[in-house]
């Protein structure tokens, strides 16, 4: 089986403290036949410092919650 990553930046999204966090731009390896995305360890070391570090954010969303 030929390997299929791709190098590229991806959009991650994660609940924390029951806060939704997006952070655009991060570098990424995704499996073109999967999506899968895999992130190098210094990548999620500087996403969780961003969430931690309580950094301002460059924007904010309002979004809407429905119940099933």
């Amino acid at each position: 089986m030929n390997e299929t990553m791709v190098e590229t930046q991806v959009t991650y999204t994660l609940k924390h403290k029951g806060k939704f966090y997006i952070i655009e731009h991060v570098p990424a390896r995704v499996c073109q036949e999967t999506g899968e995305e895999y992130f190098a360890p210094e990548t999620v070391e500087h996403i969780q410092d961003l969430i931690k570090g309580h950094r301002k954010p460059v924007r904010k969303i309002e979004t809407p919650v429905y119940d099933y």
